[in-house]
């Protein structure tokens, strides 16, 4: 029953992200509610404070689960070509980067100043985060090599609370007023414990959890685990999308969300190309860019929405980019599957 149910779920995944968002956008009030929940705050030493509410526990849960899928076994098949897992990770931060400088220079000649604000404080939330751990199961789906996959994910991971930080600074030159102040005060002390409180700690403690508990003991919890992980990952993007699609819906404004889709449909389908570049260069074969091109081109926008629906709530705007890419994302990793890895078989 929970096998067939987890199944049917991620085959029918992408339209029941966007049944969440259409259900935030019109019914919001539950998803507001769960954001209220609070359970304190938590101080840790050297790091700084984080308030401690159901969207982070839930946050926590997720990359818990990620971590579980680690196997340290696989993780040392990366001795091998440690090449490709440090020039995948650069990749993965510095092109991206240098296209939104690109795009910020654009956004000069936008007629509303604020908007393209919000646009590129988006993106810098996008490509702050680490690699997400769903790119893990589509370069699986592909045949890609899932050390180097796995790999991707750890380092961005467990560097998150050095290259969060980085990535916010550098875009704090790039935004104005209001927006560069948030960003580089995040960039100072805004970020580190929440991102070891919901990322580093939950995924390392997932590692360790499969490695005291076994292969078999941790297969057994996994399939429950796994639909467990679907109804909360469905949940959080409901309550983040809450607090900005209703005033989407209420009052849209076509031009901007046009650009916006365009724009992350373009820093996505560039991250995917990075990844498939990155392989041409150092002449792969299909398994490795697979793991490259999945890990390159999907980042974990669950973070960044939690972040950004607590630290930026006074710019729900800011949410919108991550929303959108979130699902842009999955489109063009299915397409990409289908189109490159599937034809290829």
């Amino acid at each position: 029953m929970i096998a067939a149910t987890t199944h049917l779920i991620h085959k029918y995944f992408l339209p029941l992200l966007v049944g969440t968002y259409a259900l935030a956008a019109m019914v919001p009030q539950l998803g507001l509610a769960m954001r209220q929940i609070s359970f304190g705050d938590i101080a840790l030493p050297g790091l700084g404070t984080t308030h401690l509410s159901l969207s982070l526990l839930m946050l926590s849960f997720l990359l818990f689960n990620a971590g579980l899928g680690i196997k340290t076994s696989e993780l040392l098949n990366l001795r091998k070509k440690p090449q490709l897992l440090i020039v995948g990770f650069l990749a993965n931060m510095v092109i991206p980067i240098a296209l939104s400088f690109c795009l910020g220079g654009a956004m000069t000649f936008w007629h509303n100043g604020d908007e393209g604000q919000n646009l590129l404080v988006g993106l810098a939330f996008i490509i702050a985060m680490p690699i997400a751990g769903s790119s893990a199961a589509w370069a699986q789906n592909a045949n890609g090599n899932l050390s180097l996959s796995l790999g991707l994910i750890l380092l961005s991971t467990v560097l998150s609370p050095l290259t969060t930080p980085l990535v916010m600074l550098i875009f704090s030159f790039m935004t104005k007023g209001d927006y560069a102040e948030d960003l580089q005060e995040m960039a100072k002390q805004g970020t580190n414990a929440f991102l070891c409180l919901t990322v580093v700690f939950p995924s390392l403690a997932g590692m360790v959890f499969h490695y005291i508990g076994g292969e078999k003991r941790t297969a057994q919890i996994k399939p429950l685990l796994k639909l467990i992980n679907f109804i909360v990952l469905l949940l959080l993007n409901y309550s983040n999308a809450s607090t900005s699609l209703p005033q989407v819906v209420a009052h849209p404004d076509w031009d901007l969300l046009i650009l916006i889709l365009l724009t992350t449909t373009l820093i996505c389908t560039v991250a995917f190309f990075a990844g498939w570049l990155v392989a041409r260069i150092f002449k792969t074969d299909q398994s490795d860019k697979a793991a490259l091109m999945f890990s390159l081109g999907m980042n974990n926008n669950g973070t960044g929405l939690v972040l950004a629906a607590t630290a930026l709530a006074d710019h729900p705007a800011v949410m919108l980019p991550m929303i959108f890419y979130t699902l842009v994302q999955q489109v063009i990793a299915a397409i990409v599957d289908l189109k490159i890895f599937r034809t290829a078989d």
